[in-house]
């Protein structure tokens, strides 16, 4: 299927949308379990939580959510994590073909999340990204964060695009939020973060991609489903 036009900027969400970085978060999870007395907890019950970021993290690894002991385990998983933070995250399987198809097209993309600057700037360096950016908008980029609309339309003016001319993908209900509060259609990686008991169907996105290879037609790009890995 043909996207009506082809968006003149695309925004991306990073955890669970652009990058996957669930190896690298959960393996920090699990060094703080060890640190701690606890045996690891297995990969599939950690991936579903990680869009959600280090305080869901912590919830599931230790069961708290407040507290002097929930600020320390907090801490203390964010400082192991930002010292491995790029050993096995890598763009998502599929996903560099529609980032070149992008390029060679003229259309300009970013990054909007809720990962704090301090771990989001080194990361984009360490995997090469930077210089293909038009704009990165991290969690405290701005005061408010998704879903809030803002980090978006703060990231359209930096691309020098109105809202409507831009496409939001990410992996989690407030993303879509924030793009639709934004003006922005937005699409659901469906390939990301998302938990069992969580339905993308009913977040009213424009549409939702099983693997990365599915955004290309809603880009203006060629099929590539079967050139995806």
């Amino acid at each position: 299927m043909k996207a009506a036009r082809p968006p003149k900027a695309v925004l991306f969400d990073l955890d669970g949308t652009l990058l996957d970085t669930a190896p690298d978060m959960a393996g920090a999870l699990n060094v703080l379990r060890n640190l701690e007395g606890l045996a690891e907890l297995p990969f599939s019950d950690i991936r579903p939580h990680v869009s959600h970021g280090a305080a869901r993290l912590i919830e599931i690894g230790f069961s708290c959510t407040e507290g002097a002991r929930f600020d320390d385990l907090r801490s203390r998983f964010l400082e192991l994590y930002r010292h491995d933070l790029a050993a096995r995250t890598r763009l998502f399987p599929g996903l560099e073909p529609v980032l070149d198809g992008m390029d060679v097209m003229g259309i300009s993309w970013g990054i909007v999340t809720n990962k704090p600057a301090w771990l989001t700037e080194p990361l984009v360096d360490a995997l090469g990204l930077r210089p293909r950016l038009r704009c990165i908008v991290s969690g405290d980029t701005l005061p408010r964060r998704k879903p809030h609309p803002d980090p978006l339309l703060h990231a359209a003016r930096q691309m020098g695009c109105v809202p409507a001319e831009c496409l939001y993908v990410g992996d989690a209900e407030r993303d879509v939020l924030a793009g639709r509060a934004a003006g922005m259609r937005t699409i659901v990686a469906g390939f990301g973060y998302i938990g069992p008991g969580e339905d993308p169907s009913a977040w009213q996105a424009d549409a939702i991609v099983a693997e990365p290879a599915e955004l290309a037609p809603h880009l203006g790009l060629p099929d590539m489903r079967a050139a995806a890995p």
